[in-house]
């Protein structure tokens, strides 16, 4: 796919996805939210890929929230389907078998704090700033804000920031637990990129199994996750990244991790 509003890099194992449409602080449209599918489906089968840092293309917005245009001319159907869309992007990048670093700078208001919430872990500028204002425009989260924030941040927490339509700063966010951590907005790429090195230093498929634990086992009784998690790591045990991993510690030396 030729894309129109979103910019695409890899560089040193790491994937970059950048909203760019400036001119309308990066909201999205039902054409961006293809273009985001396509890049991450592509990046999912890139085998030089190990993690996704998404973002927004210049200081003033990561998304700025959903295209008022688009949503101005939706009806019971049209508008079901539309979130339905907007909800398996949501539930690629979270489900992704790769970290997805969510930088956020600017706006990421709507439909851009749900991309946010989506993400596996989430840095703010200084600058940034986030909430659910759907309810000002008489509609509601979309794309999985009423589901994700209040298992990111509590049900008391996500009531208040939903109910009121109030936009936080990045200080805030940091309190409440929506994001990970606040850095300057100059530092806010290089912290990320950083943090993907990190871990993309570690067995890709012991990542992706713990992403799927920690995924499947909020869902479940803690009886439930236990055992799923078991069952992952008798499945992390049989494969030559452990094997290498546990050798290579007990020789001093760094892991040579292959993905098998």
């Amino acid at each position: 796919m030729e894309y129109q509003n979103i910019l695409v890099k890899k560089k040193d194992g790491v994937g970059w996805v950048i909203v760019n449409r400036p001119d309308k602080l990066n909201a999205l449209n039902s054409q961006t939210i293809r273009e985001l599918q396509d890049a991450f489906l592509v990046f999912k089968d890139d085998q030089e890929v190990r993690a996704i840092i998404l973002s927004g293309s210049g200081e003033k917005a990561f998304v700025a929230g959903a295209d008022i245009g688009e949503l101005a001319g939706l009806d019971l159907e049209t508008g079901k389907n539309y979130a339905l869309n907007g909800q398996e992007l949501t539930r690629l990048i979270e489900n992704f078998n790769k970290p997805v670093i969510a930088a956020v700078n600017g706006y990421a208001l709507g439909g851009g704090t749900e991309l946010v919430l989506a993400c596996h872990i989430r840095i703010a500028s200084e600058n940034a700033k986030m909430g659910q204002p759907e309810v000002k425009l008489g509609l509601i989260p979309g794309f999985g804000g009423t589901q994700r924030l209040a298992r990111l941040v509590g049900k008391g927490q996500a009531m208040e920031l939903i109910l009121s339509g109030r936009i936080i700063d990045a200080a805030e966010a940091y309190r409440v637990g929506l994001v990970n951590r606040v850095v300057s907005f100059g530092d806010l790429f290089p912290t990320c990129e950083a943090l993907a090195k990190e871990i993309i230093a570690n067995g890709p498929l012991a990542i992706e199994s713990s992403i799927e634990a920690i995924n499947k086992g909020l869902d479940q009784t803690l009886e439930d996750g236990l055992l799923l998690e078991a069952e992952l790591f008798g499945k992390a045990c049989s494969t030559e990244d452990s094997k290498e991993g546990t050798k290579a510690f007990l020789e001093k030396r760094k892991a040579g991790f292959q993905g098998r």
